[in-house]
């Protein structure tokens, strides 16, 4: 017998089915049985006779039985049970009560035994949610003319400087973990002119916060022949409904499940930095230094809600002090960099590129960088580079903040932080 998955059900009404699945969970009432089974696309409610051993929640089963409706039922449907063999038996109760999951509880407990804990139904439809958001971004920027890169993730220097990067030894030399694909990004819109990339990038940053990884998926985004950084925040804004619109057509049921509030999307209003921080030191009066600090990014999240009704709000004109070497001067001090906060966490950092060799030369010196350490990446701004600008997305970030998650690592499937190594 063909097997049946638990979505399917409702179309065997009066059929003897096969199903294959985990015991979610089970009840015993005396004179019979409850289980429901767990399969990739739902559960389904089991009526067992008495008598019939089950065995541990989380074995591995195959049922065989009646499908009848029954209004009571998760779905209204169940299966009489006729025949229960078990595939893998669980050798030990699991230390995850997963039919009881809550993100509410302590996270490192719900880390800690990840390898089951995702097994949850609220678990896994967040990362579905994930996925269905990157297949929309490569969706639509496939449809846009963009051509998909893949970048080393071990590199001699960092993309931005600094000191937030993982070390390793590479044979002989030194090499370091890719903080971001920028420079590769950047090289290849000499190629193509558009590209992306959806690939992990590494930061070795202290930070044990809500909000804070040290892998994360980054979806980056290159395009050449730009006019300004608002030809790059105009593509953004209409990637990111895409994107949505992918997640809420696919995945209605997770979202659902995930009681999500959706957002607005058809405004994402923009503000200059200057008026960001008079904002932030007038009317909210609170101090603020050139780049703003998570309790900054809040309030103006708040304040967008609150004056526009809106959850996404661009930062532009970022100052040079808060910005890498490659990040296009304007002059005084501002470059064409920005910011994008949703519902007051920054989910996207970007802007236009410097594409001029001797610019980036004293740009590099400017931020105490040698551009010796760069010179690969220097080469092909010697051969006609484009006016270019581009962004990264954090995928888990947007994750969180749609799904109203309360921890960042609930948006991936193995975090690694501060302290996580495993599993």
């Amino acid at each position: 017998m063909a097997r049946v998955l638990a979505s399917e059900i409702p179309h065997h009404v009066g059929e003897q089915v096969s199903l294959l699945g985990f015991l979610h969970w089970k009840r015993d009432l005396g004179g019979i049985q409850f289980a429901l089974v767990r399969d990739r696309s739902g559960i389904v409610q089991v009526v067992v006779e008495k008598g019939v051993d089950l065995p541990l929640a989380e074995s591995s089963i195959r049922v065989t039985g009646k499908v009848v409706e029954n209004a009571k039922a998760p779905g209204g449907y169940e299966v009489l049970a006729n025949g229960i063999e078990v595939v893998s038996a669980a050798l030990e109760p699991s230390p995850i009560e997963i039919p009881k999951e809550e993100w509410r509880v302590n996270p490192e407990t719900l880390l800690e035994y990840r390898y089951v804990s995702l097994r949850g139904e609220k678990a896994r439809a967040a990362l579905q949610v994930q996925a269905a958001l990157v297949r929309g971004f490569r969706n639509y920027l496939d449809a846009q003319g963009f051509t998909e890169i893949y970048t080393p993730k071990i590199v001699s220097a960092g993309a931005e400087g600094g000191s937030n990067l993982f070390g390793i030894d590479y044979f002989e030399k030194r090499a370091y973990l890719a903080q971001s694909p920028q420079l590769y990004k950047q090289i290849m819109v000499g190629v193509y002119e558009r590209v992306y990339e959806v690939a992990p990038v590494f930061r070795a940053e202290e930070h044990a916060t809500s909000r804070h990884l040290n892998e994360y998926l980054s979806l980056d985004v290159e395009m050449g022949f730009i006019q300004d950084e608002f030809e790059v925040i105009d593509l953004e804004e209409n990637l990111l409904r895409a994107m949505l619109e992918e997640a809420r057509h696919t995945t209605p049921k997770q979202l659902a499940m995930l009681e999500v509030e959706w957002p607005n999307t058809q405004e994402m209003p923009r503000l200059s930095h200057a008026e960001a921080r008079r904002i932030l030191r007038e009317e909210l009066s609170m101090p603020v230094g050139q780049d703003f600090n998570e309790e900054a990014e809040r309030a103006l999240g708040a304040y967008a809600k609150e004056k526009w009704g809106v959850d996404f709000l661009f930062v532009t004109k970022y100052p040079q002090v808060a910005r890498p070497f490659y990040a296009y001067p304007e002059g005084n001090g501002v470059t064409r960099g920005f910011d994008l906060l949703f519902r007051g966490l920054e989910i996207t950092s970007g802007g236009q590129r410097v594409h001029q060799y001797e610019v980036l030369i004293e740009q590099l010196r400017n931020k105490g960088n040698d551009p010796a350490n760069f010179a690969g990446y220097l080469e092909v701004f010697k051969y006609g580079m484009p006016p270019h600008g581009g962004f990264a997305i954090g995928a888990e970030r947007l994750t969180q903040k749609l799904l109203g998650l309360p921890n960042v690592r609930y948006a991936r499937a193995f975090p690694r932080d501060r302290h996580r190594l495993t599993p």
